[in-house]
C-alpha cells in the first residue's frame, strides 16, 4: 500500500436496485410509483423557460418549502428540503449524530444507514428484528446517541403504530430521532402529529414514492425551527445550490395535486391488496406490508432462483443475498393492475411446473 492509501476514506456503498431500460419490462425493483406524476408536471415541464437555467436557483428553496408548509399545514420555518430523502437523511447524520454513544437501526432496513454511519465515523448498532421480521419498541429503551427508524419499514414494509412510535420517541428524549416515512402515504399514520409534542423529533418523507417523482430527487424534513435551521446551517456549509430550478417548480405542482396524489395512492394500495390476495392462494408467506411492495417468500421455490427466472421473462423484482434471514425472500414492488396480473399469471404458470 502507498504511503497516502492509508488516508483514504474507505466505505462498502450502498447498491441500489438494478435499472434495465426495456420496451416490454414489468419493473418492480425499485419501488417507484407505477403512474405518471400529476398533469401539472407535464404542463410546467410544456412552459420551462431554458433562459432561467443561466441563473442559480433560490439557495432556500422558497417557494417549494412554502408549498409543502401549505400541504402539511405547517410553518415554513419546520421544512427543510434535499436532493431525495438520502439527502435529507445524510445531512441529518452529518449534523446530529455526533456523540460518542452509538445511534440505533433495526438490522434488516435501509441499507443506507451503516454506509453513511460508516462514511462519517458514527458509532452505531443494529437492532435485530423480532422473528415476524417487526421492530421491539422495548429494544430501543438503552442508551445512544439517536434512533432512525423507516415506518413502515423496508425492505418488510411492517409498520409500527404510531402509539409505539411515540414510546420510542418518549423513551429517547435526550437524543435526536428520525422516523424515515418514505413509504407512510401507503398505509398508516405518520409521526408529524408528533413535532409539536417532542422538540428532539425529525420526520423524513419523499416525492419519490407516492408522488411519482423518483427522477426528480425530492426529499423533505419536517421538524421544529430550531432543528431545522441546524439543519440549514449544515447544508450551506456543504452545497448552497442543492436543488434546481426545474425540480422546484415540478415539485410545486406535483404537491399541490391533492387529488391526483389521492387518486394514485389509492389505486397502488387496491392492487397491493388484490396482489396480496394472489400470492397467498399461490402459497407465499409475508407480512401485512402497509407499503408499496410486499416481501414473500415460497417454501417450494428458492428466492434467487425465482428472481432469475423472473428476469428472463423481463420482469424484475428485487433480491438480497444478505442478510442471511433475508436471503429467501424477494421484493415486489406494486405496479399497474394490469402489470400485477402479468406477474401472477407467470407465477402461476411457473409454479404449475413444480
Amino acid at each position: 500500500m502507498r504511503k497516502w492509501e492509508e488516508n483514504i476514506r474507505k466505505v462498502v456503498p450502498y447498491v441500489p436496485g438494478e435499472q434495465p431500460n426495456k420496451e416490454r419490462m414489468i419493473k418492480l425493483n425499485t419501488n417507484e410509483n407505477p403512474y405518471p406524476p400529476a398533469p401539472g408536471v407535464s404542463e410546467a415541464l410544456k412552459n420551462m423557460d431554458p433562459a432561467r437555467l443561466r441563473l442559480y436557483p433560490d439557495p432556500t428553496v422558497g417557494k417549494l418549502v412554502s408549498a409543502i408548509a401549505d400541504f402539511y399545514q405547517v410553518n415554513k420555518d419546520q421544512v427543510f428540503v434535499g436532493v431525495g430523502s438520502d439527502d435529507v437523511l445524510a445531512m441529518i447524520f452529518m449534523t446530529f449524530f455526533n456523540s460518542k454513544k452509538p445511534i440505533l437501526f433495526p438490522d434488516i432496513t435501509y441499507s443506507f444507514y451503516d454506509v453513511w454511519a460508516d462514511m462519517l465515523r458514527i458509532p452505531y448498532e443494529r437492532i435485530p428484528l423480532n422473528e415476524n421480521f417487526q421492530i421491539c419498541v422495548e429494544d430501543y429503551k438503552r442508551e445512544n446517541g439517536g434512533v432512525i427508524l423507516p415506518n413502515p419499514n423496508a425492505p418488510t414494509g411492517e409498520l409500527l403504530p404510531l402509539d409505539e412510535i411515540e414510546a420510542i420517541i418518549q423513551a429517547n428524549q435526550d437524543v435526536i430521532v428520525v422516523i424515515d416515512e418514505a413509504y407512510i402515504d401507503f398505509g398508516g399514520e405518520s409521526a408529524l402529529s408528533l413535532i409539536d409534542k417532542y422538540d428532539n423529533l425529525i420526520v423524513v418523507q419523499t416525492f419519490s414514492k407516492s408522488r411519482s417523482m423518483a427522477g426528480s430527487r425530492i426529499g423533505y424534513a419536517i421538524s421544529n425551527p430550531v432543528l431545522i435551521k441546524y439543519l440549514n446551517d449544515v447544508k450551506y456549509s456543504f452545497n448552497s445550490y442543492t436543488m434546481d430550478s426545474v425540480t422546484i417548480e415540478l415539485g410545486c405542482k406535483a404537491i399541490e395535486d391533492k387529488e391526483y396524489f389521492e387518486m394514485t395512492r389509492n389505486k397502488i394500495i387496491e392492487t397491493r391488496e388484490w396482489t396480496k390476495k394472489e400470492l397467498k392462494d399461490l402459497g407465499f408467506a409475508f407480512g401485512d406490508s402497509m407499503s408499496n411492495f410486499i416481501f414473500a417468500t415460497h417454501p417450494k421455490v428458492e428466492a434467487k432462483q425465482l428472481f432469475e427466472d423472473l428476469k428472463k421473462a423481463d420482469i424484475y423484482v428485487r433480491y438480497f443475498k444478505s442478510p442471511e434471514r433475508i436471503s429467501n425472500y424477494l421484493r415486489i414492488s406494486i405496479g399497474t393492475q394490469e402489470e400485477m396480473e402479468t406477474f401472477v399469471a407467470f407465477l402461476k404458470e411457473y409454479l404449475s411446473k413444480m
